[in-house]
């Protein structure tokens, strides 16, 4: 599965923009054993601009993952023909083909090539703290299936560039907190912190097997918050950075004590 010209070239774009908004600081690597391979990358979601941080930090070790999305953004006017051009998975969670989206994903993650990235969250984190949520199995089914390596991603600051905003934007009001915030982030240049772990152990765990899937999924996240908390051990509560558009509704079981 070869990378498409026009996702090479998003890319390149993508990174522009990301460091016109801040300061990208990147550790971590993927294994030289795992590239080229079937490959997950799980990662929290803390923001509006984390996805693009995540193909810039990508980008700088190298790979240029293909990302599950939502099938409302497949379909947008000019966005939805470009995300389809580059080559990403479609997922409607509510669609009666749920199944067959879930098969081509697998069938997708087999031919190798380009990791696959997703959110096991489905969603921004609502937890106060902004600790990952308790999200769904579907990265560690996926994994599961077919003897998949995860990799978490840990990110943080991205929340500081682009508010939540609003559920819906349907005129100048409901996008101005996302124009306005975007603008001073620019101004103030948030560093962006991105870390690839390494590979979540998931040995004793079978496909199908009862149980095991949600024993994958919690193994996932605690790796995700555990390569988080050095991002911000100097914020263990709560971010410093106040986004007044942002329920704070979620809960987090993974915060760590």
């Amino acid at each position: 599965m070869s990378t498409p010209l026009l996702w090479r070239v998003l890319t390149a774009v993508d990174q522009g923009v990301v460091g016109l908004s801040g300061r990208l600081e990147v550790t971590g690597d993927i294994p030289a054993d795992l590239r080229g391979r079937p490959l997950l990358l799980a990662s929290n979601h803390i923001g509006n601009l984390d996805p693009f941080v995540l193909i810039a930090a990508c980008r700088r070790i190298g790979v240029a993952p293909r990302f599950l999305l939502a099938g409302g953004l497949l379909d947008a006017p000019v966005l939805g023909p470009l995300l389809r051009g580059s080559g990403h998975l479609r997922v409607d969670r509510a669609a009666a083909d749920v199944g067959d989206a879930y098969h081509r994903t697998v069938e997708a993650l087999r031919r190798g090539g380009d990791p696959i990235a997703l959110y096991p969250e489905g969603r921004i984190s609502l937890d106060p703290g902004l600790w990952p949520e308790r999200g769904k199995t579907g990265a560690a089914r996926l994994a599961l299936s077919g003897d998949i390596p995860v990799v978490p991603v840990s990110q943080w600051g991205a929340h500081e560039a682009v508010y939540w905003g609003n559920t819906h934007v349907n005129g100048w009001q409901d996008a101005k907190p996302y124009v306005t915030s975007y603008v001073r982030g620019m101004l103030r240049r948030p560093t962006f912190k991105v870390h690839f772990g390494k590979p979540v152990d998931l040995s004793g765990l079978e496909d199908g097997k009862p149980g095991d899937a949600r024993r994958a999924h919690e193994r996932i996240m605690r790796a995700i918050t555990a390569g988080l908390v050095p991002l911000r051990i100097d914020e263990p509560d709560l971010p410093r950075f106040h986004d007044p558009t942002r329920p704070t509704t979620g809960k987090s079981p993974w915060r760590p004590e």
